[in-house]
């Protein structure tokens, strides 16, 4: 994960939160981070091979 993706998550929380709250949103960051990773990578399966399951 990127430094400025985890302080961008910590920066759009309020004051006072439970940690819970910034795993949740940290993890889902991570996620998109590779999701894009992979898009870039060309390690994605086409639209029309995922229907078919």
């Amino acid at each position: 994960m990127k430094k400025e993706n985890a302080l961008s998550a910590l920066s759009d929380l309020p004051e006072e939160f439970d940690v819970e709250e910034l795993i949740e949103r940290l993890l889902f960051k991570e996620k998109v981070e590779l999701g894009l990773t992979q898009i870039d990578q060309k390690k994605t399966k086409p639209h029309e091979e995922v229907k078919e399951w």
